[in-house]
Formats: structure tokens, sequence, C-alpha cells
């Protein structure tokens, strides 16, 4: 077993990349415990996932299962051009939408909107029909992931812990 303490904090991006590669290497054949608060280095390069919150342990699971967990899971985002008037409530009115977000911009200009899931729910396919619809092309769409920072928030907040589920607690899932 190697236990290692922010492993590429202060390093530069190559010098990252190199430790996150050495980690992947070594984690084939032994455990490695990595202690960070760099969400970025458990997506990188963990399998599993540990938060601890006041001394408890809040979760334990894949770091795609704390992803999931996050109110941007399955989120559509969306830039546009020129005006995009009544979108905005079209996109709130589909099914497993939970709310639309502007961004930036306005309706009349440029913009960009984020559409979230209900229950982390996939949207894209029906956000895609009702574009082709309406005859809109944007500049740009993308499925966001969700983010472990908003799950760690959640997680460890004063309250989440006695509050439980509800505060978004995530049970040890078992790895195959």
């Amino acid at each position: 077993m190697l236990i290692m303490d922010e492993p590429t904090d202060g390093l530069d991006p190559n010098q990252k990349h190199e430790v996150r590669e050495l980690i992947r290497g070594l984690g084939r054949d032994r455990v490695i415990v990595l202690s960070t608060h760099i969400l970025e280095e458990v997506e990188a390069v963990c399998t599993r996932a540990v938060i601890i919150a006041r001394g408890r342990v809040v979760a334990d699971t894949t770091p795609a299962a704390l992803q999931a967990r996050s109110p941007s899971h399955n989120a559509v985002r969306l830039r546009l051009r020129g005006p995009h008037a009544g979108l905005e409530a079209a996109l709130g009115g589909l099914p497993r939408v939970r709310a639309v977000e502007r961004l930036r911009g306005d309706n009349g200009s440029d913009a960009e909107l984020r559409v979230l899931a209900a229950d982390g729910a996939g949207i894209v396919d029906g956000v895609r029909e009702l574009l082709r619809a309406r005859g809109v092309q944007p500049d740009e769409l993308r499925v966001e992931h969700g983010r472990l920072d908003e799950v760690f928030r959640a997680l460890t907040a004063e309250g989440a812990e006695s509050g439980g589920a509800a505060a978004g607690q995530v049970r040890r899932e078992e790895s195959n």
C-alpha cells in the first residue's frame, strides 16, 4: 500500500500528467491511497473516492457515482447566437427538465443556457429534438457529467451529516 498526500500540488501541467501516469501504473497491482482536496485529481486518477466530514465517512463510492449525484449531472449546456425568444420556456417545459439557467446574454442576443435535468435524467435527446423542431442551430451543445465539488459541498456542509440521504449522503457501493 502506498499513501500519498496531495501528490500533484504545486506541479506544472506536464509534471501533473507524469505523476498521474505513474500513479495509474502503480495502481494496477497495488493499493494507492491519495489524500487530497483537489477534486480534479480524484477525477483524473481515482477508481474509488471516500469523503470524510467531521471524522465520519459520508461517501464511499466511485467518482462517477459521485458525479451522478451532482445537480448538474446530465445538464445540457447550449451556446446560441441571435434571437431565440421563447426558447427558455419551451426547454423548461420538456419532460424531465428541472430548470433552465441563463448563464449569459438575453433573448435578443447571443446567450448561453444550461438546462438542468430532474434527478439526473438524460435529457439531451429531448433538447436536440426541440432545437431541431424550432430550427435552432446551437454553436455548442454539450452534456455535463456532474461536478464533484457540488457533491462534496453538499456532503460536507454543516448539518449534511445528520440529514443522511436528504443531504445527499452516498452509501458505500461495492466494486466488482
